[in-house]
């Protein structure tokens, strides 16, 4: 399908997420007549096109060459060539390559078409048994370090249902370093495989959840689906009662980081936040100082009243 200005479409095609029979009519229609398919992986896409009888052509177009890969799509696609993107599950885009071309064919006015298909995280979150809206998809978490103990303190104070995808090894990793942050309580669904035939839900705690697959091995692809913050029920510190609480417990010793820590457990503030105020107040007077300057006070008092007499 050409455009007034002899571009090809690229056309965003989902593909089964385990179940081939989830494949759409049009779906299989799109794939047969477009003149090339960008595939996450060729040989897997091979195996669906071979089942469905679809002859076109692949290329290659994944996470570790869509730099190169993205130019050479273009110009097809402005010579008027079209091209079905998919990846080796679901919807092109999530988790998987695809914004940066449909980013680039925006900015190029070349025609963008999304041929909808099956979604882990929308399956995983329709079958939860949590609030489906409103939610926020994560993907997958950052692997390591600094920034995944950020994000995970930051995701704990999110108030909407989370979806989260997880490699089977590293499953168990990721719930307990969940349970830091978060509640032991809080509810979560954790899926597998789904729409495949060992599909799998599993319901409860988050602390429920650590004790089961530490004694039942992971396997599979999983999605995760964990219940908001619950509102507090205490009412919300304001900013200047946080100063204060802040200033009080720094006066009295702690560090910064400390203070930050204590006020996340009790208010409805992330440790983050608490410390990027606590860093902009001055620093407390130190203890010798408040003693010389107590007892330098008294000294004067005394002399004061001796006088007087």
């Amino acid at each position: 399908m050409t455009d007034l200005n002899g571009n090809g479409t690229l056309y965003i095609v989902g593909t089964p997420i385990g179940n081939l029979a989830d494949m759409t009519f049009r779906a299989i229609d799109t794939l047969k007549h477009v003149t090339l398919i960008a595939a996450e992986d060729t040989r897997h896409t091979g195996k669906l096109l071979h089942h469905f009888q679809i002859g076109t052509p692949q290329t290659s177009y994944h996470a570790h060459n869509w730099r190169k890969r993205l130019p050479e799509l273009l110009a097809h696609l402005q010579h008027g060539q079209d091209i079905a993107l998919v990846s080796d599950a679901g919807m092109p885009g999530i988790s998987d390559p695809g914004f940066e071309l449909v980013e680039a064919c925006a900015e190029a006015a070349i025609p963008v078409v999304a041929i909808p298909g099956a979604t882990a995280a929308i399956t995983a979150l329709c079958i939860s048994g949590l609030p489906p809206q409103p939610f926020a998809f994560e993907g997958f978490l950052p692997t390591k370090g600094r920034d995944r103990r950020d994000h995970i303190a930051q995701l704990a104070q999110e108030p909407r249902t989370l979806v989260l995808y997880e490699a089977p090894h590293r499953l168990l990793t990721t719930l307990k370093d969940l349970q830091g942050p978060f509640e032991d309580t809080r509810r979560l669904a954790v899926t597998r495989e789904l729409t495949k035939q060992f599909e799998e839900v599993w319901r409860g705690t988050l602390a429920e959840a650590i004790a089961h697959f530490t004694t039942t091995a992971p396997k599979g692809e999983f999605t995760l689906v964990i219940a908001g913050k619950p509102p507090s029920e205490t009412p919300p510190f304001t900013i200047e009662e946080l100063t204060a609480q802040l200033t009080e417990l720094l006066a009295q010793g702690l560090s910064r980081s400390q203070a930050s820590r204590q006020l996340a457990q009790t208010t409805s503030y992330s440790k983050r936040e608490i410390y990027q105020l606590a860093i902009a107040l001055p620093d407390p007077p130190l203890v010798e100082d408040a003693v010389n300057q107590s007892g330098d006070d008294q000294a004067g008092e005394s002399h004061l009243g001796d006088g007087a007499g």
